[in-house]
C-alpha cells in the first residue's frame, strides 16, 4: 500500500480490511455454538440481520459521501444534532471500543492456550492478554499506514481458513442437522428476542471505515464502496459458516463446544484443519484489535478537536497519530484486565457489566447516525435542499432500535446512567472552552447596554 501526494494513506483494500477485520473478531468464532440451541430460526436472523447491517452499512456510505469527516459516528451526529449529542455517542463509543479490547484479547489469549497448554495459568494468560493489547498499541503508535498494511495482512490472510470452511464445507453437510426450525422451545418472538444480541455483536464495527476519514484516498468513493463491499464479505461468512458448522458438528455436541470451527474443520480436514483455525482465530484476534485501537485514537481526537474532549486526546505524535489518547484509553482496558485477573467478585461484577455496555454503547449512535442523512444534508447544501428520509434510512433506524431492545434492560438501564455520567466532562469542557468569549461579550453587552440591570 503506497501513501497519496496528499499525505492519506488509506485506499479501499485497507478500508475494507478495517472494516472486516473489526467485524469478524472473535465472537463469530464462538458464535455457532451460542446460537446452535435455535436451530435453522438462527441462520434466518443472521440474514435478518445482516440485510438490517447492509442498509446501516449505505446509511454510513450516504453520510461518507456527503462529508468524509474524522470521528465516523460522532462527525456525523454533531453535525446532525448538535454538540451535546456529538459528545454523548463520541463518550459512549469510546467507552465502548476499551472495553471491547480485554474481550478480544482474552479470546486469543485463551485459543494461544490451547495451543500451548503449558501456558495455562492465570499468570501467563494475563500476560498474554496484556501483551497482545500493548503490542497493537505500539503497531498504531507508528501511524495509520501501518495500521492499514497490518489490518490488510491479518483480515485477508484469517479470511482464507475461515472462507475455506464456510465454502469448502458446504460439500460435507449434514442435511438431517436442519430438520427443526426452533428447537429451543421458546416462542418465535422470544427466540428471535434472544438471538439478537448474539448476531448483532458481530455486527458492531460496520460504520469503521467512516471513523478515519481523514486518511482516506478519495475518500468520497472509497468509504461507501469499503464500507458495503466489507459488510457483504462478513455476512456471507457469518451466514455460511453458521450453515456449515451446524450442518457438521451435531447440535448436542455444538452447544458445549469452545471452538465450533475448530471442531467443523477436525470433522472434514482431521488435526491439520483444526490447527488451521485456530490460527486463524490468533489472526481474527489481533486483526480486531488491531482496527479498535485504530478507532480507539481517532473519535476522541476528533472530539477533542472541536472541544468537546479534554485536548490531550487531539495531541498527535511525531508519526501524526493521537499517541496520548490512544496510552491513556489502552490504560483503561488494561485496569480492566487486571481487575479480572484479581478474581475478584465485586470488580468482577463490574467488568463483565462494562463488557455488556460495550455492545450497548456502541449501537446507540447507529440509531442517531441512522436518520442523520436529511440534518447533514441540509447543513452541507446550508439548507437550500432538505431530501426526505429513505426506506433504506428508516430499516436501519429499526435494526438499531431492534439491537438496542436485544440487549436487555439491565445494560440499556446501565448504558443510560454511564452515558450521563459523561455530563461533567461535557460541561468542564464547555465551560473552559466559553470562558474567555463569556467575558468579552459580557463586556460588550455592558459598553452597548449600560442601563440594564438585575
Amino acid at each position: 500500500m503506497t501513501t497519496s501526494p496528499n499525505g492519506k494513506s488509506l485506499g479501499l483494500a485497507a478500508c475494507t480490511a478495517i472494516v472486516v477485520g473489526n467485524m469478524v473478531g472473535s465472537g463469530f468464532y464462538l458464535s455457532p455454538a451460542a446460537i446452535a440451541p435455535y436451530g435453522n430460526l438462527a441462520i434466518v436472523v443472521w440474514i435478518i440481520m445482516g440485510a438490517g447491517a447492509i442498509c446501516l452499512g449505505l446509511t454510513f456510505a450516504r453520510l461518507a459521501s456527503l462529508v468524509p469527516a474524522v470521528g465516523g459516528p460522532y462527525a456525523y451526529t454533531r453535525l446532525a444534532y448538535g454538540d451535546f449529542a456529538g459528545f454523548l455517542i463520541a463518550w459512549g463509543y469510546w467507552i465502548s471500543i476499551w472495553t471491547s479490547l480485554p474481550v478480544i484479547a482474552i479470546a486469543f489469549a485463551g485459543v494461544m492456550i490451547d495451543l500451548f497448554p503449558a501456558l495455562g495459568n492465570r499468570f501467563a494468560a494475563t500476560l498474554l492478554t496484556l501483551g497482545a493489547i500493548w503490542a497493537i498499541v505500539l503497531v498504531n503508535l507508528r501511524g495509520v499506514h501501518a495500521a492499514g498494511v497490518f489490518a490488510q495482512v491479518t483480515t485477508y490472510a484469517k479470511l482464507v481458513p475461515f472462507g475455506a470452511v464456510a465454502i469448502i464445507g458446504l460439500l460435507f453437510v449434514d442435511t438431517s442437522h436442519f430438520s427443526e426450525f426452533n428447537p429451543s422451545g421458546q416462542p418465535l418472538l422470544q427466540s428471535v428476542a434472544a438471538l439478537a444480541p448474539l448476531t448483532m455483536f458481530a455486527y458492531l464495527g460496520l460504520e469503521s471505515a467512516t471513523v478515519p476519514a481523514g486518511d482516506v484516498r478519495d475518500a468520497e468513493r472509497t468509504i461507501p464502496r469499503s464500507t458495503v463491499l466489507g459488510i457483504s464479505i462478513a455476512a456471507a461468512l457469518y451466514v455460511l459458516g453458521t450453515i456449515v458448522v451446524m450442518g457438521l458438528v451435531p447440535r448436542e455436541q455444538l452447544v458445549r463446544s469452545v471452538a465450533p470451527f475448530s471442531e467443523a474443520a477436525g470433522i472434514m480436514w482431521g488435526r491439520s484443519g483444526e490447527l488451521a483455525i485456530s490460527i486463524a482465530v490468533v489472526l481474527s484476534s489481533i486483526g480486531a484489535l488491531n482496527g479498535w485501537t485504530l478507532l480507539m485514537g481517532q473519535v476522541p481526537m476528533a472530539a477533542a478537536r472541536d472541544g468537546l474532549f479534554p485536548p490531550l486526546f487531539a495531541r498527535l505524535s511525531s508519526r501524526g497519530v493521537p499517541a496520548i489518547g490512544m496510552v491513556v484509553s489502552a490504560s483503561f482496558a488494561t485496569l480492566l484486565v487486571l481487575v479480572q485477573a484479581i478474581g475478584s467478585e465485586g470488580f468482577a461484577a463490574v467488568y463483565r457489566l462494562m463488557v455488556g455496555l460495550s455492545t450497548m454503547t456502541a449501537v446507540v449512535p447507529y440509531a442517531f447516525c441512522s436518520l442523520a442523512g436529511s440534518l447533514v444534508a441540509a447543513r452541507v447544501t446550508n439548507g437550500r435542499r432538505v431530501p426526505r428520509v429513505t426506506a433504506i434510512e428508516l430499516v436501519g433506524f429499526i435494526f438499531a432500535m431492534f439491537t438496542l431492545y436485544g440487549s436487555g434492560a439491565e445494560p440499556v438501564l446501565y448504558g443510560l446512567v454511564l452515558l450521563m455520567l459523561g455530563i461533567p466532562v461535557y460541561v468542564w469542557q464547555r465551560r473552559n472552552a466559553a470562558a474567555p468569549v463569556d467575558s468579552k461579550e459580557t463586556a460588550a453587552g455592558a459598553a452597548t447596554h449600560p442601563a440594564v440591570s438585575g
